[in-house]
């Protein structure tokens, strides 16, 4: 693999309501992988199946997806899950201190410990980082995220001497993208609802899945 650059896909799951109101839990996911793509190729052909029974939707996407779309997609991811590493950080909101609530901090802190789990095992094995994450909806979010990835992955760049690139794309570009989102649904669903039905098809495919305040005692709403 030494040469190949790695690409680390990314998605999120809960909202940044931090009160009784918001969600439970706030979930992020990697998704690791050194070219081929190969699942691309039964995805694909999953995505015509479906438009030639009569599905209607331009991309996958756990959440809004036809409970059979859903079914199916999973099948597919679980039958590959060799070709993923998959590492996920998790954050009880209300033991979040309210120092650490603005969404840059926020992401600043669960970035780092997503991406230094996936650099540190995988260090050696590549040449370039390549960066994806969902597009960000907003210009302000947009800017704060931006800054919580580079403030970690700049760092971990000089050190390792190793280029890095960071894009946004809509998740409907690239498969890889989907693959995560379905992954990371999967473990929000795990841990927000307590349904593990999803979860159990692609736990091995999980190399961490941390708990950022499993020790923590303290709630701050």
């Amino acid at each position: 693999m030494n040469g190949s650059a790695l690409y680390i896909f990314i998605d999120e799951s809960g909202n940044m309501d931090f009160s009784s109101s918001g969600t439970k839990y706030f979930t992020i996911t990697s998704l690791a992988k050194i070219r081929p793509f190969a699942v691309y190729i039964p995805l694909t052909n999953l995505k015509y199946d479906l438009w030639e029974k009569g599905f209607e939707f331009e991309y996958f996407h756990a959440s809004e997806d036809s409970q059979i779309t859903r079914n199916e997609v999973f099948n597919v991811i679980s039958s590959n899950l060799s070709q993923f590493q998959i590492d996920s950080v998790i954050v009880e909101k209300k033991k979040t201190h309210p120092t650490l609530q603005s969404h840059g901090k926020f992401y600043q802190k669960v970035f780092e410990f997503l991406l230094d789990y996936t650099l540190k095992r995988l260090k050696g094995s590549y040449s370039q980082i390549i960066i994806v994450t969902d597009e960000i909806p907003t210009k302000k979010h947009k800017k704060e995220i931006q800054k919580a990835i580079k403030s970690y992955i700049s760092y971990w760049s000089h050190k390792e001497k190793i280029p890095y690139k960071i894009y946004h794309y809509s998740s409907k570009s690239d498969l890889n993208l989907q693959i995560v989102d379905y992954i990371n649904w999967a473990i929000f669903r795990k841990w927000e609802r307590e349904d593990n039905s999803k979860y159990e098809l692609i736990k091995n495919t999980i190399v961490s899945e941390f708990d950022v305040f499993k020790v923590g005692k303290t709630n701050y709403y």
